[in-house]
């Protein structure tokens, strides 16, 4: 064997993507898929994050790649892959093998709002994969800095409509959920809201709570310490029922706006052709992983739910979301 060279220039993401994209697929025989789903999973399974250590995605395949080891009787291994906005992650497992041995925990941005944000996808988002389960959603809120003079929803909107010029809201970056739920709220409100982006959520609150901005739209994890500290002011979620973590907080539709519900989501799919009946039992075993009250109390601590679902049911959610920001995106001429 040859020693490895060393000063080897890095390949860059574009030449990464593209060597990914062009590996072949491999399909098993019919025969040989039917016999693969009979004793499935007889080795270990790999779940690939595509995201990088620490965060939801991640968190969520670790935990239900715990309960799906203690189910079916081998270890799920989770592999991070992150880059891209989860396109190089997502790339790898629609190019795996589709015999239920690589799963892909994903985020709604990655099968809803990349195919409309990238100018060339790595694989085609609609057909690349085989909907398992939803494991998990969050409701995202609208918040604002203590300095911004409304208290509720319409003095807020009021506000910003009598002034426009000052309302900006910041992100972690053009074409996150946080840019466009912001955006989804300015359209449903009929606001004009400039759009900061920052390199990380956290830099976009640090800007509201240093008054540099007017608030932000993001997930519960993100604001709840501040907002439990005083430093942010939460005017409603964006979901039917008020989160348990903060009960004052009003639900949109309490709030006035009628019908406004957005939400963060995440899932389990597997590589397409991957064996309908590997498929429909990843999605009992996931649904029973969920139901576990431990794993329902360490995402609810974050604000997050458990939401299992049937992979019909998956698929067709997955095509109406990606129908509605699909929308959003083009109303807002966004490109990366």
């Amino acid at each position: 064997m040859s020693a490895p060279q060393t000063g080897a220039r890095p390949l860059s993401l574009a030449a990464a993507l593209s060597i990914a994209s062009a590996l072949p697929l491999a399909v098993l025989p019919a025969p040989a898929a039917a016999q693969a789903a009979d004793n499935y999973p007889n080795r270990p399974v790999r779940i690939i994050a595509p995201f990088a250590p620490g965060g939801l995605v991640d968190v969520l395949a670790r935990l239900t790649g715990e309960r799906l080891a203690a189910s079916m009787g081998q270890p799920f291994v989770v592999d991070n892959r992150p880059g891209a906005g989860g396109n190089i992650g997502a790339s790898i497992a629609a190019q795996a093998q589709p015999d239920g041995y690589t799963l892909l925990m994903t985020s709604a941005g990655i099968l809803t709002i990349n195919p409309f944000l990238y100018e060339k996808m790595p694989f085609d988002a609609a057909t690349a994969f085989a909907p398992i389960s939803l494991v998990a959603d969050m409701p995202m809120m609208l918040v604002i800095g203590k300095h911004v003079p409304a208290q509720g929803l319409k003095e807020f909107i009021a506000l910003a409509k009598r002034d426009p010029s000052k309302m900006s809201f910041g992100s972690p970056g053009s074409g996150t959920t946080g840019h466009l739920g912001m955006e989804l709220f300015a359209n449903a409100a009929g606001l004009t809201i400039t759009h900061v982006p920052y390199k990380s959520a956290a830099e976009a609150v640090n800007g509201v709570i240093g008054g540099q901005l007017t608030g932000v739209v993001d997930n519960p994890p993100t604001v709840l310490a501040q907002i439990r500290a005083g430093n942010l002011r939460a005017l409603a979620v964006a979901s039917r029922q008020r989160l348990p973590q903060l009960p004052d907080v009003p639900t949109f539709n309490e709030a006035g706006m009628s019908g406004f519900e957005v939400s963060s989501w995440f899932g389990m799919v597997a590589p397409a052709r991957t064996p309908p009946a590997i498929v429909q039992r990843l999605s009992a075993e996931i649904g029973r992983a969920l139901d576990n009250p431990d794993l329902q109390a360490k995402l609810s601590a974050s604000g997050a739910r458990t939401v299992a679902s049937k992979p019909e049911d998956f698929a067709a959610f997955i095509r109406a979301e990606t129908q509605r920001w699909g929308q959003i995106v083009r109303s807002a001429g966004i490109r990366l």
